[in-house]
């Protein structure tokens, strides 16, 4: 598993790993199933503590993302049903995301041709 990890930014280092693994699934790169490196592994391979690669994960497990099996690690979930596609949270989200380039001075026309752009690179 790549995962692109910037020790800089403001984003939190287990929001970051979380965050890649959302993009791997929808990229294709990460399919149902597919085992994700222990939490000892992945923290070695990108240098940080095992605790935050433990919160992504724990985060990942909340949100239905992936399930852990003490034998068998942690796994990429089966797809949830129709009637959880979108997730707990994702229209609070959504809507502080657009409202946060709202307020940089976009426009309703340019949020949505933006949004489309970043569609179209999720779904090729």
């Amino acid at each position: 598993m790549l995962l692109k990890i910037d020790m800089t930014s403001e984003v939190p280092i287990y929001r970051q790993i979380r965050d890649g693994v959302v993009l791997g699934v929808a990229g294709g790169r990460l399919s149902a199933g597919e085992p994700l490196p222990t939490v000892r592994q992945l923290a070695g391979d990108i240098g940080v503590n095992p605790m935050t690669v433990n919160k992504a994960y724990a985060l990942l497990k909340k949100e239905g993302l992936i399930v852990v099996d003490r034998r068998r690690g942690a796994r990429i979930a089966v797809p949830p049903g129709t009637n959880e596609r979108f997730g707990p949270g994702f229209d609070r989200r959504a809507a502080l995301l657009i409202s946060e380039a709202r307020i940089r001075g976009a426009s309703k026309r340019e949020i949505s041709e933006h949004v489309s752009e970043l569609i179209d690179g999720i779904y090729g």
